[in-house]
């Protein structure tokens, strides 16, 4: 895994956004969040953000590694569960490592 990685899918604009949906999918983030920095040293970065684009909530989880491009991932709203969090977190931390790789990489061959 490589950048930017679409798990959310498309939006649903005619769905209804409730105060209890928004509650949810802002718990799941929190929990992909806090899953993905307990795999990472404290050089990465981990954030997250909810946005209401078109009357459909999305999330997203990126992380800034020590070096790289940011990568990111959405969070499906219909998804539930700890295997679902513990995935993307896994997903989200591997991929984040992997750009700070090449970039050291791609930074030390240049240097030669």
């Amino acid at each position: 895994m490589h950048g930017n990685t679409p798990y959310a899918g498309s939006p649903t604009p005619d769905a209804e956004v409730t105060p209890e949906h928004r509650r949810l999918l802002r718990q799941d983030l929190i929990r992909v969040a806090a899953s993905t920095r307990e795999l990472l040293s404290d050089e990465f970065v981990v954030g997250g953000e909810i946005s209401d684009d078109d009357g459909a909530l999305q999330a997203t989880v990126a992380v800034q590694p020590p070096a790289g491009s940011v990568v990111s991932t959405g969070l499906d709203a219909e998804a539930d569960g700890d295997a679902d969090v513990e995935t993307l977190a896994r997903d989200l931390a591997a991929g984040a490592v992997l750009e700070a790789k090449h970039a050291a990489r791609d930074t030390h061959s240049s240097a030669s």
